[in-house]
């Protein structure tokens, strides 16, 4: 079930390309710029006028060179140019790349692109989970950046990376025969097993192993791990977290949902109404910040419940932002 703590692992996240700073932040480096640079949605297509071609040239050799995007011809590739330098001068202009996320996450910069997004949770969580031994935890710590498909499959949630699940369903499509005879696309894929987990390292950025929710390693469990780590690092605060069968507290004060779903389902709950899609609720979770965290007066010592859900696609789109912005923290002093 464990690795050395020098096993590599999620290598496409970047974190290779940045330095850490001595309090065990990342460092933004041009490197990580470039990176972003060579991703197919910044490559200058085959009728971009001279003027796009010159500024990616231009940044290519020098990421945090000055760039004026107005030159050109294209409006939209004008505003998309935009966008990243904005994302760009937001990283600069930060002491590390955690401390960016954060002013993007809590300032609510709904410009910045969501895959920019996901890859500054991806490459946090690599840092976070440096020394990480427990391959359900770092599996689990997937969902904060990678959609996941929720199968419901002999008696139990798996929860599968929706490209991967989205590749073997083409290849099905392909073959009739196939999409009639064969179990469910999940079932192609290796689940996470106590006996299988040292296999999840080498195998990490392929991002085709199967969580499950309830088996062994327990995937509630290890995502309550992962939910820990993120809390640690990105706030500074110990918590202790686990996952609850159900919700029995006639007195529960505050509750954070980890997706869009789950905070309507939450919302609805709270107020006293009857939720027809509470059975999307996946994971419920009792987090308990320790004494010496700032937290409201009237929160302390009470807990505060994470709740995780399915949409109606049975897609689940976890929101890590939820837990930075959603804590009961006491007003500054």
């Amino acid at each position: 079930m464990s690795a050395g703590p020098l096993n590599e692992f999620w290598v496409s996240s970047g974190h290779l390309l940045l330095d850490r700073t001595p309090d065990g932040f990342l460092r933004l480096t041009d490197d990580f710029l470039r990176a972003f640079l060579a991703r197919p949605e910044l490559m200058p297509p085959d009728d971009a006028c001279p003027a796009e071609r010159a500024l990616h040239e231009k940044l290519l050799e020098d990421p945090g060179a000055p760039a004026d995007p107005t030159a050109l011809a294209d409006p939209d590739a004008a505003e998309n140019w935009s966008v990243f330098l904005s994302f760009r001068d937001a990283l600069m202009a930060a002491p590390s790349i955690e401390a960016a996320y954060l002013r993007l996450a809590t300032a609510g910069h709904a410009t910045t692109p969501p895959l920019f997004m996901a890859q500054l949770v991806h490459v946090i969580l690599r840092n976070a989970l440096h020394d990480c031994t427990d391959a359900a935890t770092v599996r689990a710590a997937e969902l904060f950046f990678r959609p996941q498909r929720v199968t419901y499959h002999e008696g139990t949630i798996l929860l599968a990376d929706a490209d991967s699940i989205e590749t073997h369903e083409q290849q099905r499509r392909a073959s009739p025969l196939l999409a009639m005879l064969a179990p469910p696309a999940v079932a192609e894929l290796a689940v996470l097993t106590s006996d299988n987990a040292a296999d999840y390292w080498g195998r990490s950025d392929a991002f085709d192993t199967v969580l499950n929710l309830g088996g062994t390693p327990g995937g509630r469990d290890a995502l309550g791990r992962a939910i820990a780590v993120w809390l640690r690092h990105m706030l500074a605060i110990e918590t202790d977290i686990d996952p609850l069968p159900t919700l029995a507290d006639p007195d529960w004060r505050w509750f954070i949902g980890l997706d869009t779903e789950a905070t309507r389902i939450g919302n609805a709950l709270w107020a006293g109404e009857d939720s027809p899609d509470a059975e999307r609720l996946l994971a419920l979770f009792r987090c308990m910040p320790r004494s010496d965290a700032p937290i409201r007066p009237d929160m302390q010592g009470r807990p505060i419940y994470l709740m995780l859900a399915a949409n109606a696609d049975n897609l689940v789109r976890l929101k890590p932002q939820n837990l930075l912005t959603g804590f009961p923290f006491a007003p500054p002093a």
